[in-house]
């Protein structure tokens, strides 16, 4: 995991028959530059606890790891190529270095520290965005006539960096304390990667129409409630929000039961929320892989399928998930059998059964990618 010692110092460039970046089919743009702006560059500085030192190929070297390695960890952050301008700091050499020797220690495969560096990219990226854009930028609005908004960033940041650095680091263990108790719950080493859950989207009926007559502000306020919302309702009833696609959220739960109850929740809530459109959900339940926080298979195209035919207001499952409901005892497979059920209760002196939910089988139909499905149309069940 070392380069060749033959260039040194502080003017140390790649050699000059090899690419700055080498990656197959891949172009570097040297026109990108890092910025010259005297604030950015302060702010920078106080982020970041360093000054730029490096060109990547010097970062590389004194990490001790190979340029292809270095350039390939750096995209997979998700940061622009930007030839050999001296824009690397101590922290980037430090971040090489420990990703590389998690792979030299046989900790993790090369692969897999790519999908280390690419998935802690993506998730603070839009993080870092949300917080500039939303937090930031109203913060940062001058107090007073005459003080500009540079007077205001620098101090400001100073002060909330530790803080957001202290919640981040504690929001991430907590995550990573669940997703870990999540796993080693799993019955086998098979299911750790491919699992057995309840997936659901939840969907904004006529979203498109609202773009159209909405102005921007308004949509972006609509979304943001929409999404805020969702996120407090799938968390606080035991699911987990994959990802929000602006008018629709994916979530997963282990069990059919927790599943249900929130797509339940998510219609009644928007339903008494007179500024929402009207929402529709599809859930499935089956095996399901998981990547980088994401979920993927049939089962998540299946929910996603029955999302796009389920009336407004209304919540559409698979034959899987109401298997699953009936046999852990949360819905009856028919109002007879409920009924068949109660009466053979009373009669043996005992509480009838209780069910949470109701399913009643719609018409067949043909899903495109997946075949003719059946699905149940779920609802609470009246008591």
């Amino acid at each position: 995991m070392t380069v060749d010692d033959s260039t040194s110092g502080e003017d140390a460039q790649p050699p000059a028959d090899s690419p700055a970046y080498p990656t197959p089919h891949h172009v570097v743009d040297y026109s990108v530059e890092p910025t010259d702006d005297p604030l950015a560059i302060r702010l920078e500085q106080l982020i970041l606890g360093a000054e730029r030192r490096y060109t990547p190929f010097q970062a590389a070297r004194t990490a001790g790891v190979s340029m292809d390695l270095a350039s390939r960890f750096w995209r997979a952050m998700g940061f622009a190529d930007i030839g050999q301008a001296k824009a690397l700091t101590e922290a980037d050499v430090l971040a090489l270095r420990r990703l590389a020797g998690l792979v030299e220690a046989g900790l993790l495969s090369e692969p897999m520290a790519v999908q280390v560096a690419r998935s802690t990219g993506q998730t603070t990226a839009r993080l870092a965005e949300w917080q500039i854009d939303s937090f930031l930028e109203g913060l940062t609005e001058p107090p007073e006539p005459g003080m500009t908004r540079t007077e205001v960033t620098y101090p400001l940041v100073e002060l909330l960096l530790p803080e957001l650095e202290e919640f981040l680091v504690y929001v991430w263990r907590r995550q990573l304390a669940a997703a870990t108790g999540r796993v080693v719950q799993a019955a086998d080493d098979e299911e750790m990667v491919d699992r057995r859950l309840a997936v659901g989207f939840a969907d904004l009926v006529g979203f498109t129409r609202l773009t159209r007559r909405l102005e921007e502000e308004e949509l972006g306020e609509l979304v943001e409630a929409f999404e805020t919302t969702s996120a407090d309702l799938v968390a606080a009833h035991g699911g987990r929000l994959i990802k929000t696609l602006g008018d629709e959220v994916l979530y997963a739960a282990d069990d059919a039961g927790t599943a249900a109850e929130i797509a339940l929740r998510l219609i009644e809530t928007m339903a008494h929320d007179e500024t929402m459109p009207a929402l529709r959900v599809g859930i499935a339940f089956g095996t399901v892989t998981t990547r980088m926080g994401d979920v993927f298979g049939t089962t998540v195209n299946l929910a996603s399928r029955l999302t796009s035919i389920a009336p407004k207001d209304t919540v559409l499952v698979d034959g899987a998930f109401a298997e699953e409901l009936i046999r852990t005892g949360e819905a009856p497979a028919s109002e007879a059998q409920a009924a068949e059920a109660a009466a053979k209760a009373e009669k043996e002196g005992e509480a009838p059964p209780s069910y949470r939910f109701a399913l009643q089988p719609m018409w067949q139909r043909p899903v495109r990618g997946l075949g003719v499905v059946e699905p149940w149309l779920l609802s609470r069940r009246a008591t």
